[in-house]
Order: C-alpha cells, then sequence, then structure tokens
C-alpha cells in the first residue's frame, strides 16, 4: 500500500479519468489536478464551478471553446518536446475540449472567489528559466507563475530534470504565513523518460525519487515514482526530486492558497541553505533548456 501523500498512477482515478486529485479527496481547502486523456475525435464537457483551471496539453493538440471563445492550442508531442501553450477557463464557466488527433491533458485548478475572463496563453510567452547549477540545474517552465499569467488563486509551473540531476533542492516549504514564506497547498505529478537518442524518447520509462518531511517526524516521505504518480503536500519541506542517470524527468507543480496576492514564496530547510552559495562556483548544465516554444535545443 502507497503513502497517503503518494498516489501512483490510477490509484486516484474516477469513472472517467485515471489522475483526479481535489480539495475534498486531498483533504485540504484549494488545489486540484486532473489528467485528461482524449481519444482521437473525442471531446470533453467540463463546468468548473468554483474551481477555475488551465488545460495544458502533455501530449497532443486540442481545441479549448469557452463562453464563445475558441482557443487552439498547437500543444506538443511529449512534455520534453517543447513549451507549449494553454488555455484558461475561469470559475462558474462551461468549456468543451476537443482533440481531432487524441492526447494527455492535465487540468490544474485551484478554489477561487474572482472570476476572471476566458483567456489563451502563447508558447512564446512562457518564460523559461534555469535554476540552480552544476547536477542541482533544472529548468522551469513559469506558464502560470504570479509574474506571467493573470489567475485568481492557481499558480502552476512546469519542471524539467535531465538525467541524473536534483531538483525541489535545497528542501523547502511553505506552511507557515511570515515574511518571506506564503500557506500554499501543492500537488507534484510525475511523467518521464529515457534520455532521447537519435531523436527518439520512449515516454513512461524510468523512475525518480522524491522527499516530504517534517521536522517533528509526522511525515517523513521518501517514495520512488513513476510515471502519471501524484504526491501531495499537505506541509513540511519536499525535496529533493532526484532522477537517475538515463532517465529525463518532468513534474508539474500546482500550489494554491488562502492569501489574497498570488506568490511562491518558501523557505528552505535551514541546514541544507548553504547549498545555494555553492552554486556560484559551479557552472549550469549545458544539457538545459531542453526544449522551448521553438522545439528541442
Amino acid at each position: 500500500m502507497s503513502d497517503p501523500l503518494h498516489l501512483p498512477y490510477g490509484e486516484s482515478a474516477d469513472a472517467l479519468d485515471k489522475v483526479v486529485v481535489t480539495p475534498l479527496s486531498a483533504g485540504w481547502s484549494y488545489a486540484g489536478l486532473r489528467i485528461v486523456e482524449l481519444a482521437p475525435g473525442e471531446s470533453r464537457s467540463l463546468t468548473s464551478g468554483p474551481q477555475e483551471f488551465v488545460v495544458l496539453p502533455l501530449a497532443g493538440a486540442c481545441v479549448v471553446e469557452c463562453e464563445g471563445h475558441r482557443f487552439e492550442l498547437t500543444g506538443r508531442r511529449d512534455v520534453f518536446s517543447r513549451v507549449t501553450d494553454f488555455a484558461y477557463v475561469p470559475i462558474d464557466a462551461e468549456a468543451i475540449v476537443s482533440s481531432a488527433g487524441g492526447g494527455r491533458f492535465a487540468l490544474p485548478s485551484a478554489h477561487a472567489g474572482r472570476r476572471l475572463d476566458p483567456a489563451y496563453g502563447p508558447a512564446d510567452a512562457v518564460p523559461v528559466e534555469l535554476r540552480g547549477s552544476g547536477r542541482a540545474t533544472r529548468q522551469l517552465n513559469n506558464f502560470c507563475d504570479p509574474r506571467s499569467f493573470p489567475a485568481d488563486k492557481l499558480v502552476a509551473v512546469e519542471c524539467i530534470t535531465p538525467a541524473g540531476n536534483w531538483s525541489s533542492y535545497p528542501p523547502h516549504k511553505h506552511d507557515e504565513l511570515r515574511p518571506g514564506e506564503a500557506v500554499l497547498e501543492e500537488i507534484y505529478y510525475f511523467e518521464m523518460a529515457r534520455t532521447a537518442v537519435d531523436g527518439l524518447r520512449p515516454m513512461g520509462q524510468g523512475f525518480a525519487m522524491h522527499r516530504v518531511y517534517t521536522p517533528d517526524g509526522q511525515i517523513d516521505l521518501c517514495e520512488e515514482v513513476h510515471q502519471g504518480d501524484v504526491i501531495l503536500i499537505p506541509r513540511g519541506y519536499h525535496g529533493p526530486s532526484t532522477t537517475a542517470p538515463g532517465y529525463d524527468l518532468y513534474y508539474l507543480n500546482v500550489l494554491a492558497g488562502p492569501g489574497e496576492v498570488r506568490t511562491m514564496e518558501f523557505c528552505d530547510d535551514p541546514d541544507h541553505s548553504w547549498i545555494r552559495d555553492s552554486w556560484k562556483n559551479q557552472e549550469p548544465d549545458p544539457r538545459l533548456p531542453l526544449a522551448t516554444a521553438a522545439g528541442p535545443t
């Protein structure tokens, strides 16, 4: 049996989808995630209710229709092939997602109170950031962070960690309201693949490790994660996420909390915060960025 914070692929399934996290199922108040898989020519009608959400292509292209808007999402072959465009659906809205070729689409969501307009997020407007250095270098696609795209409560970013590297490092937390730290619930959704050889990248192969813990020992998690797995983080330090040599790692972070202003403020584990200073004498991993809106680099 898995830890209650670790949801292997299919364990959180409902009648429609294999990966479903709601505030109710997670035992918290704000953050949610659904992974929708559509066959070629299939469509799905969605009602947002009190949850704002984003339609984010993981594999494939789709069309999102909402309140007279029609957003044609170019999408991508897989999460490692390029930075994707996306669509935003506000609370109290109905949307139809259809895909001529089929695909897999993430719906990161947050319980919200302010209603915005439906919107399109172009891929070339997504800020790509390299964070860390040396074997702790990773790529952040900040498609729905507080600086790059408007929402009421939802914050969502993608992280790509090349084979053998560490990310979410040093370990950090966001469970106290104080200067430099906010209260945020967080979801990690994982995908992975063998490192590309001659342009081929077998998706779904490999594994990674992820750590979550609290100083009082009430949470002490170190789990092997695989394609489609989810980790829930209600509180405590989380990280590192480490991927084995030979396998590239992707995860989608979904964050939301009670604050009136969207933020990603966090506090490092003081035992490991010194590591940031060590990066000054290291070069970033030359394999990154792995891909941009234009495709593989």
